[in-house]
């Protein structure tokens, strides 16, 4: 059995405002591609399919379309589609009926039977191939119940033991089945961070609940699995140097801090129960770059661009030390002629000049909310002691803020 491991396709993700609609279609057309050329049968999505819980028709069409695509493949018996922390859970599920009758399964959120998110797979010729534990991202209401006087500490280690008992009922549920299919793989998917998970600054990979500390240990994970699809961290990489427990990463860079990575799908080859692994590299549909310096370096950089007649999008990071009256109306002019789109000019010199002027280190457009939260905590004088349970309480405020959002329902 050959299975294709990939996540957070963020359908409908701009940058800067520009639309990215060809480079995901462009995506997707190579993917249906590959499925038909290395005779794929199964394929699993790790959730954030969409990037906002209300996407938009042409981020639907090209999602339908490629369903369709693949439920008409000659080699492709099952698709496998679970909920990330960007997605509704009501809209993804809302046909899985009828995508059901295409051998396609969608898994938006939990139910009391753990039963529900183990799936035994069937060929063509309807032969079990495999058993998935199909689990989506899990919210902090999905496995935690709060209880009076529970102190920072036992939330998070709560938290942590409510993602962990849950997936050992999946896995509970998947051992009892291949005691009937004991040559099965049994695959496990997952939407969520996990401690020692490498990101990129600005790549937009968020935190899923409150603080770092609640980053899920691999060792808390059920060791049932002959292979963990994971999604929500948007670099390619192995968990805790487990070749085994992947997240394959986001299909395009979703934004110029990844945009020299190389994005990748994982393939994945049973022999009965083991695993061959291979990463299968993503062609670049749309180059980025981000150029940084001052006037000098940027012109050289876009002359060469230019001159390699380049359709690049970029990023302009200007560092120079002296105030360019008219930096937009320069660049614009070295690159006339070019296929060249600027998306953004960011103006550091100036930003330091006015920052060194004012005797302020900060300004508010460039701080998180988090740091401006601090910033309260310093300006009226908040003693240490106390400052721990605020910044826990103000998290979780900004947590069930961005789940109402996700929600969209």
């Amino acid at each position: 059995m050959r299975v294709l491991h990939t996540s957070d396709w963020h359908l409908g993700r701009a940058l800067y405002n520009q639309h990215r609609y060809h480079e995901f279609d462009a995506f997707l057309q190579w993917l249906s591609q590959q499925i038909e050329e290395l005779h794929i049968d199964t394929l699993l999505v790790a959730g954030d399919i969409f990037d906002t819980t209300t996407p938009g028709n042409r981020a639907q069409e090209q999602y339908y379309r490629f369903l369709c695509r693949t439920a008409a493949s000659s080699c492709c018996s099952n698709v496998i589609i679970t909920a990330g922390n960007h997605d509704s859970p009501t809209f993804l599920e809302a046909p899985k009926e009828l995508l059901k009758a295409l051998n396609i399964q969608v898994i938006g959120t939990i139910t009391d039977n753990p039963a529900d998110e183990t799936i035994l797979l069937h060929d063509r010729q309807n032969q079990p191939m495999a058993i998935v534990c199909a689990v989506p991202y899990l919210r902090d209401r999905d496995v935690r119940k709060s209880l009076p006087g529970e102190s920072i500490e036992d939330k998070l280690n709560n938290l942590i033991n409510g993602i962990a008992a849950h997936y050992g009922k999946v896995a509970e549920t998947a051992r009892n089945l291949s005691l009937k299919h004991p040559t099965l793989p049994i695959i496990g998917m997952g939407h969520l961070f996990t401690a020692g998970g490498q990101t990129v600054d600005g790549d937009g990979t968020r935190e899923l609940y409150v603080g770092s500390l609640a980053h899920i240990n691999a060792a808390s994970l059920p060791a049932d699995f002959d292979y963990l699809a994971l999604g929500h961290l948007h670099s390619a990489q192995t968990v805790a140097g487990q070749p085994h427990l992947r997240y394959s990463g986001s299909p395009l860079p979703m934004s110029f801090a990844d945009a020299e990575q190389t994005k990748k799908v994982i393939i994945i080859e049973f022999n009965e129960k083991k695993p061959s692994v291979t990463e299968l590299p993503i062609p670049c549909f749309q180059p980025l770059q981000r150029i940084c310096g001052d006037f000098s370096e940027i012109a050289t950089r876009l002359e060469q661009l230019k001159t390699s007649k380049s359709n690049a999008w970029l990023e302009i990071v200007y560092t120079g030390s002296t105030i360019e009256s008219d930096l937009p109306g320069r660049i614009e002019k070295a690159i006339e002629g070019s296929r060249i789109q600027i998306l953004s000019i960011q103006d550091r010199g100036r930003v330091e000049k006015v920052l060194q002027q004012s005797n302020t280190s900060e300004t508010l457009e460039n701080m998180t909310t988090n740091e401006v939260f601090q910033r309260c905590l310093d300006a009226f004088e908040i003693a240490p002691e106390q400052r721990k349970e605020l910044i826990f309480a103000y998290n979780e405020i900004v947590r069930q803020i961005q789940e109402e959002g996700n929600r969209g329902d």
